[in-house]
C-alpha cells in the first residue's frame, strides 16, 4: 500500500507526538522534616582563618538544612525501578564548588561517564577525597592557584561521602547513576524527576543522617505527585 504526501505526514507526526507524550510525566513533590529541629552548634572554622574571614556571621551545618514550611533540602531522591531504555550521560558536567570553605551543592547526582567537575572559588587550599566503594577511590589536592579539576566515574553507584582533608567540616554526598531519573530536594524542600514515561514504580528518598524512605507513584500522561516526610530515627 502506498502512502500519500499527506498520509506520510499524518503518520510521522502521530510519531513525534507518542514518543514526545511517552516522556512527557514527571514525579514531582516535597519532602519536609516532621520532628522537633535539633539545637545544632554552628560550624567553627577558627583553623582556618582564611575560611573564617569568608564568613561575617554563625555558619549553620549542612547536615539539616530547612526552609519554607520545614522543606528539608539535600535529599536525594531517584526511581529504583526506573524505566529501560537508551539514556546518554549528558555532555554538560555537574559542578560542586569549594566555597567558603565548603561543598556546593552539598548533594548531587552524576551519571556514568559524565564529568564531574570540581571548582576551587576559596583561593586557599583544599582536597577533594572522594571514598566511593565500587568506583575507585580519588584524592584531589586543590592549591589555592589550581580552580578546577575534573573526574568521571565507570560504574553506577549509591551515594558515597566526598571530604577535605584539610578541612573536616567540609563534606558532600555524590551518587552516580545508569539513567536520568533522579533529583536532589531543593532549598524548600521540592523536588521534579523528569521525563518520567507512564508507569508505576518506587522511588527512594535518601539522607544522610536521617535514613531512607521509599514510595510508590503511577505516573499518567503528566506529572505525579508524591510527597516524602522524615524523621529522627528512633534508637
Amino acid at each position: 500500500m502506498r502512502l500519500n504526501t499527506r498520509t506520510l505526514a499524518v503518520a510521522l507526526t502521530c510519531a513525534v507526538v507518542a514518543t514526545t507524550s511517552a516522556f512527557a510525566g514527571s514525579v514531582t513533590g516535597k519532602v519536609t522534616y516532621d520532628d522537633k529541629v535539633p539545637s545544632l552548634k554552628p560550624l567553627r572554622m577558627d583553623a582556618d582563618p582564611a575560611c573564617a574571614s569568608k564568613h561575617s556571621g554563625p555558619i549553620q551545618q549542612d547536615v539539616l538544612v530547612l526552609g519554607e514550611g520545614n522543606g528539608l533540602a539535600n535529599v536525594f531522591l531517584q526511581i529504583k525501578n526506573p524505566p529501560a531504555g537508551d539514556f546518554p550521560a549528558p555532555s554538560s558536567d555537574v559542578i560542586i564548588n569549594q566555597e567558603g570553605c565548603m561543598y556546593v551543592p552539598h548533594v548531587a547526582g552524576v551519571r556514568v561517564g559524565q564529568k564531574l567537575m570540581f571548582h576551587n572559588s576559596d583561593g586557599v587550599l583544599h582536597n577533594v577525597h572522594g571514598l566511593p566503594e565500587v568506583n575507585r577511590e580519588f584524592n584531589i589536592g586543590m592549591p589555592p592557584t589550581l580552580k578546577e579539576k575534573e573526574t568521571s566515574f565507570s560504574k553506577p553507584e549509591a551515594v558515597f561521602p566526598v571530604k577535605c582533608d584539610v578541612h573536616p567540616w567540609m563534606k558532600s554526598y555524590v551518587a552516580v547513576m545508569d539513567h536520568p531519573f533522579f533529583a536532589v530536594s531543593d532549598a524548600n524542600g521540592g523536588f521534579t524527576i523528569q521525563n518520567v514515561p507512564d508507569g508505576t514504580y518506587e522511588v527512594i528518598a535518601w539522607h544522610e543522617k536521617l535514613g531512607t524512605q521509599s514510595g510508590s507513584v503511577t505516573v499518567s500522561g503528566g506529572a505525579a505527585k508524591l510527597d516524602f516526610s522524615f524523621m529522627i530515627p528512633k534508637k
